[in-house]
């Protein structure tokens, strides 16, 4: 199978490098499926899957400045997404996923053409919606901050200290 794009997205001690491959629709992590990488947790898993979802969100330009009501959007993916990841802990893990799809979908997105033969977006009405452009997906990537890097980090353990801050208890006499 082809890769589209590839990726890598850090959190902690979390990194997770992402592939999109074509496909069927598959997310796995690890060679598990990611529900059950997850352990099931339902926010782990909208968290890991929200990238995807600037795909299918289009904003219509024919649409009334009165009009502020939105039609239903329908997405599929022809798209496999496997994420290789170690280090950290399951929501550590979780957010490095998340970054990791974004910069990927951000790759994959600089090339139109590629990513609208294997990205049906479509109202129920069947007419397909426009990917305006890579900077459109890009933004809407930046504003839900989905590509903003969390930049802390643990403190590193100072000598004659038990960890990073706490010392031994002091005593006067």
């Amino acid at each position: 199978m082809e890769i589209l794009a590839k990726a890598v997205g850090r959190r902690k001690e979390a990194v997770a490098q992402v592939q999109i491959k074509v496909g069927t629709g598959q997310f796995i992590i690890n060679n598990k499926p990611a529900q059950e990488y997850l352990q099931n947790d339902f926010y782990s898993l909208l968290s890991v899957k929200a990238p995807f979802d600037v795909l299918s969100i289009s904003k219509q330009t024919n649409m009334a400045s009165t009009d502020l009501s939105l039609t239903p959007v329908q997405h599929n993916l022809n798209l496999d997404t496997i994420v290789k990841v170690k280090g950290g802990g399951l929501m550590g893990q979780t957010e490095a996923i998340r970054l990791g799809i974004s910069r990927a979908i951000c790759l994959l997105a600089t090339n139109a053409n590629l990513l609208s033969n294997f990205v049906d977006i479509t109202q129920n009405s069947g007419e397909p919606l426009p990917i305006s452009n890579t900077l459109d997906i890009r933004k809407q990537l930046k504003d839900k901050g989905y590509l903003t890097q969390d930049s802390r980090v643990k403190e590193r353990r100072k000598y004659g200290l038990k960890k990073a801050r706490k010392a031994s208890q002091y005593h006067k006499r």
